[in-house]
């Protein structure tokens, strides 16, 4: 078992930056693939990045390619979602996700294929 906690969320003007932070705990963080999904109004869940066990390899929603970037540090036991030029449609609650196994690109864009979620944090974009 792991247990996520996502911090970093709040309110932003369009074309403003937001770093948010998942940080894990209860299982050893470097065995997880990681990945962000965002629910928005209304909407279903959906994928916005993953990352690998060691960080090589990085995947995005085409929504987010050029403006989000999804690291990790393995000594912190964190996950991070760098998110800039923000535009009003990105405002969704943004979740952290963990799973134990080896997936596919196309796996990792589901959220079926993950065990573990956090609480989820608010992003507020204004125009």
């Amino acid at each position: 078992q792991v247990q996520l906690v996502e911090s970093g969320g709040g309110s932003v003007q369009a074309g403003g930056s937001l770093r948010l932070s998942c940080a894990a705990s209860g299982r050893t963080f470097s065995m997880y693939v990681m990945g962000w999904f965002r629910q928005a109004p209304g909407k279903e869940r959906e994928f916005v990045a993953r990352i690998t066990l060691s960080g090589g390899s990085r995947n995005y929603a085409d929504s987010v390619k050029g403006r989000f970037t999804i690291s990790r540090d393995n000594a912190k036991n964190t996950v991070y979602l760098q998110m800039n030029s923000l535009k009003p449609e990105d405002t969704a609650v943004y979740y952290c996700a963990a799973t134990e196994y080896a997936i596919t690109t196309p796996q990792a864009e589901n959220p079926r294929a993950y065990n573990y979620w956090g609480q989820g944090t608010q992003v507020t974009v204004s125009s």
